[in-house]
């Protein structure tokens, strides 16, 4: 079992968590089962990124399936990337999966996937891409311009037009 398939079930299990004291009722932005979908499609798009950007996919997927982690905990959209900072790096630590580098890298994606003008490493890219791309492809609106530019660029990068 590789590390991504690990730390997905880790993070399910927090998930379930939630749920189970209650966390799913009135008053999330977005609903645990979205986050279960948007874990798993998220991390799968950035392997495939990766692969084509000739990055490390399963770290990139790794930080992709976490990227929301501020949000699973609060609820909360708002705030949410820099809320998961601190949380996330204790939940990798805890995992025992990841260096302290890895873990570093992981969270700093996490903390930064929200500013999607500002470029950030490639695994900061690859989230924040992954990110607009997933979002998208289940039909939430570009509430942001720059998210639209983003996804025009990873079209056009594609081939492909909108």
């Amino acid at each position: 079992m590789n590390r991504l398939l690990k730390l997905e079930n880790l993070l399910l299990a927090v998930i379930d968590q939630q749920q189970e004291t209650g966390q799913d009722g009135l008053g999330r932005d977005e609903t645990l089962n979205w986050e279960r979908i948007h874990m798993a499609s998220s991390a799968r798009l950035a392997w495939e990124m990766a692969l084509e950007r000739g990055v490390e996919p399963e770290l990139a997927a790794c930080a992709a399936a976490v990227h929301d982690y501020g949000r699973i905990l609060t609820g909360k959209q708002k705030g949410h990337a820099e809320a998961g900072y601190e949380p996330v790096k204790a939940f990798l630590a805890d995992s025992g999966l990841f260096t302290e580098g890895e873990v570093e890298t992981i969270a700093l994606a996490v903390k930064n996937h929200s500013s999607k003008t500002v470029v950030g490493t490639p695994i900061e890219e690859i989230v924040k891409d992954a990110d607009v791309v997933d979002c998208y492809q289940y039909g939430y609106p570009f509430d942001r311009p720059e998210k639209e530019e983003r996804y025009q660029k990873w079209l056009a990068a594609q081939g492909l037009t909108m």
